[in-house]
């Protein structure tokens, strides 16, 4: 019997045993399989991890975006570069009296120049904010006291005036109300009669049309041009004229009555010749005088003093061959002496009276030239192309100043005469010479 006891005892601790160690090594066996599984898993998570902070170290190692920077021009005849826009400049223009030079641009900005500080170190500017929208177009009153623009957005007329302060400076203050909208095309020009009779606003579509001051429209032209790619008025006042696809300009004169009132547009003359589109045209300040610039590869000058209603058609001067491109712009001194001819980012400078080539500016500015103006002294030429506004010294307009009065000279019989232009021949030479002194040092 006790045998039997003990026996029994026995086998139970022995399977007591055996449990245990069975136990035993199924959890190793588990452990052993979880370390393993973590041994596989650990290459993905070191490999992500790794991704992960060498993303972050490249994004913190990322240069920042810098500014683009300006596009840079010298010459020796570059008398300044005004640069208070930040954006793109697409429109300029003088004031009749000579003392402004009005700057549109897409930053929503139109600033007032001095030209007397064209030659000094600062270049200060006064600036009339356009609200929810910004000008492609800048036109300057008669009487120097107030500017139109063209806005973009709007695709209308906005007048503004000049409000003359204490200090001297302008305040601008906008008309309560813009013109209605009438062109279906994109703008391309705008205009005000030196008379004060009317404003011209012309589109791509072939549409010219004359208004009023008030906004009224007075009448509406079609150029039958297929499209246009120029439209002026003429510094007199009196005409309208435009080019385009075809290979002729069209000049018509805004009519009035004595009493002041419109009467009509009439056709004036055409000025043909050049054998494709014409780009572009300018007159002389006494309107006596026109160029045109073509695809055909030339441009031409015009004697426009002519009585076009005795059926008498403009003379033809001289054809002159010239670098042009798509946009090329044209632009004549008001003395008629000196052509300026925009190709791309280029501009060459002519002599008017024999043609020749006297001044090439290279890569004036980083994008197309917009806008090409003399001053109405003759003394500078003005360009437009980027957020910078170029002024060159007009130094081919003093030498042709200086050859048409010598000329004079040695015609003239009345002694009076010969000092008066011998006085003028020494003081054009005097200024000549100041510019040249300057632009060497």
């Amino acid at each position: 019997m006790e045998f039997a006891a003990i026996f029994a005892l026995s086998l139970l601790i022995g399977a007591l045993v055996l449990l245990v160690v069975v136990a035993v090594g199924r959890q190793k066996d588990e452990l052993s399989e979880q370390n393993e599984q973590k041994k596989d898993n650990n290459p993905q998570v070191e490999e992500n991890a790794a991704k992960t902070s060498s993303k972050k170290q490249k994004q913190q190692q990322r240069p920042r975006k810098e500014k683009p920077q300006q596009h840079t021009f010298t010459h020796k005849l570059l008398a300044s570069s005004l640069k208070n826009h930040s954006g793109s400049v697409t429109c300029l223009d003088f004031s009749s009296n000579g003392k402004y030079l009005a700057s549109c641009s897409d930053d929503r900005t139109i600033r007032i120049w001095s030209t007397k500080d064209f030659l000094e170190r600062d270049h200060k500017c006064l600036r009339a904010n356009v609200e929810f929208d910004h000008a492609t177009l800048v036109r300057f009153s008669p009487d120097s006291r107030a500017f139109i623009t063209w806005l973009a957005n709007g695709e209308t007329i906005r007048i503004y005036k000049m409000i003359k302060k204490d200090d001297g400076t302008f305040s601008f203050k906008a008309a309560s109300e813009d013109f209605p909208q009438k062109h279906k095309g994109i703008v391309i020009n705008i205009g005000i009669a030196e008379t004060g009779k009317f404003i011209m606003t012309a589109s791509v579509d072939t549409t010219i049309v004359i208004w009023d001051l008030k906004g009224e429209v007075l009448a509406t032209i079609n150029t039958n041009q297929m499209t246009n790619s120029h439209v002026a008025v003429s510094p007199c006042g009196r005409f309208v004229a435009s080019c385009g696809f075809t290979p002729d300009v069209k000049v018509w004169e805004v009519c009035f009555a004595k009493s002041g009132e419109f009467k009509e547009v009439a056709r004036a003359f055409d000025l043909k010749g050049h054998s494709a589109g014409v780009y572009s045209f300018d007159f002389s300040n006494d309107s006596r005088r026109m160029v045109t610039v073509s695809k055909d590869g030339t441009w031409k000058l015009w004697d426009t003093d002519v009585e076009y209603k005795k059926k008498q058609d403009p003379y033809l001067l001289r054809t002159v061959p010239c670098q042009v491109s798509e946009g090329s712009r044209i632009a004549l001194s008001p003395d008629g002496r000196v052509v300026a001819i925009s190709n791309g980012c280029d501009i060459a400078m002519f002599n008017a009276s024999t043609g020749e080539l006297e001044e090439e500016f290279h890569g004036v500015h980083s994008e197309e030239i917009t806008d090409l103006k003399f001053d109405i002294n003759n003394r500078f030429l003005v360009s437009s192309g980027d957020r910078a506004i170029h002024v060159f010294h007009n130094v081919t307009g003093y030498r042709a100043a200086i050859q048409d009065m010598q000329t004079m000279l040695k015609k003239a019989s009345n002694d009076g005469v010969r000092q008066r232009l011998q006085q003028q021949i020494t003081d054009a030479q005097n200024a000549l010479d100041t510019v040249l002194n300057a632009t060497k040092n």
